[in-house]
């Protein structure tokens, strides 16, 4: 089955740009790991709803190892609003 993650979290108003950067590191990461490009969106009138998309995860326990990773590696969890965190929904096909 292939698997899509949808990977939702608010930003700290005053770490937008850092997160962005973070973000880019954290993609570029994961892709050169899995070969699955993800990318990153954000919510109509509310620019801090940020969501990073990765779709036809065919190795679920491999891509979450090595998103793990990556995420421990770009430092996004300090990016964050406080109190906030990384919230993650997968669906199939």
């Amino acid at each position: 089955m292939n698997w899509s993650y949808y990977i939702y979290y608010r930003v700290d108003a005053a770490k937008t740009g850092p997160c962005a950067v973070a973000v880019e590191y954290l993609l570029d990461a994961v892709h050169k790991k899995t070969g699955i490009q993800g990318h990153v969106m954000k919510k109509r009138n509310e620019p801090l709803l940020w969501m990073e998309v990765y779709e036809n995860v065919t190795d679920e326990a491999g891509f979450e190892w090595e998103l793990a990773e990556a995420v421990g590696g770009s430092g996004i969890n300090n990016l964050l609003q406080p109190g906030s965190g990384r919230h993650t929904e997968c669906f199939g096909e």
